[in-house]
């Protein structure tokens, strides 16, 4: 798919939001995107996620690991792709990602991480140092929306659908909050 099919999928599924964000980074930002409202089509998820998937084929990739809850689908879609199996990690009370429900990752395992957006790639980080503290070995990370601004976060490969360069500020910085304008946290709703 190229970048302007995206965008068009994107805006026909209202994913791409504008408006006046706190982003789970801590950053504001006149634009979000909202991953879920383009994964909750099944058909465009699988699409998007095969194609993002085509970027790690041959390389051995045993398991898909996603930090919840945003990159539950991404994961599963991904692992799919690949024909492994897909885990996921999720918040402790202390909100550091764990595993749970039975899952495992053996030593030596190659595992690709898998997730909806990175701004500052917190969670992925996370999933990437929770993996190797396993005794697993990260291959690379999937992503289908890049907010990095280009920044390298990772020590691993990251391949992306797509890289939208949103504009970010500090809260001190932005200029929507000087305007008065109104803030939304979008992340869970």
């Amino acid at each position: 798919m190229t970048e302007a099919e995206i965008l068009t999928v994107f805006t026909e599924t209202k994913a791409l939001l504008h408006g006046h964000f706190l982003l789970r980074s801590g950053l504001h930002s006149d634009r979000y995107f909202q991953g879920a409202l383009v994964l909750q089509h099944t058909r465009i998820a699988a699409t998007l996620c095969a194609e993002l998937a085509a970027g790690f084929q041959g390389q051995g990739v045993e398991t898909v690991i996603s930090p919840a809850l945003g990159g539950l689908v991404v994961g599963q879609e991904v692992g799919r792709a690949l024909d492994v199996r897909a885990i996921f990690a999720e918040k402790d009370d202390q909100s550091n990602l764990v595993l749970r429900r039975g899952f495992t990752i053996r030593p030596g395992e190659k595992v690709l991480v898998a997730e909806d957006v990175i701004t500052k790639g917190g969670r992925v980080q996370q999933t990437i140092d929770l993996v190797r503290a396993a005794g697993g070995v990260v291959v690379g990370v999937a992503v289908v929306v890049d907010r990095s601004g280009g920044a390298k976060l990772f020590d691993v490969p990251v391949r992306s659908l797509i890289r939208l360069d949103l504009p970010t500020w500090k809260p001190e910085e932005c200029p929507l909050c000087r305007q008065g304008k109104p803030i939304d946290k979008p992340g869970s709703k």
